[in-house]
């Protein structure tokens, strides 16, 4: 089972993915109404994805525009670091 606040940071991640590319490609942004709520799917991390997935139905059944986004999942980056001495 996913934690809750494990959700809440991958979501934070996704939603910084999706960011980085509105902003390199700002005509994304013509297609998502200013009253609608985001929705991203990881197409690579079933469990967010389902459990994102019931979030945007919850967001429908209440009468929201939900725009849905599949994205992948942003792979961790883990820097090696070396300090050279002279």
């Amino acid at each position: 089972m996913i934690t809750k606040d494990k959700i809440i940071q991958k979501n934070l991640d996704l939603l910084n993915e999706f960011m980085k590319y509105a902003f390199e490609h700002p005509e994304v942004f013509d297609k998502i109404p200013p009253e609608a709520e985001l929705v991203i799917l990881p197409t690579n991390d079933p469990d967010l994805c389902a459990v994102n997935k019931k979030m945007a139905d919850a967001l429908v059944k209440k009468g929201k525009k939900v725009v849905v986004v599949e994205l992948e999942k942003p792979k961790i980056i883990i820097p090696k670091i070396e300090l050279l001495a002279v």
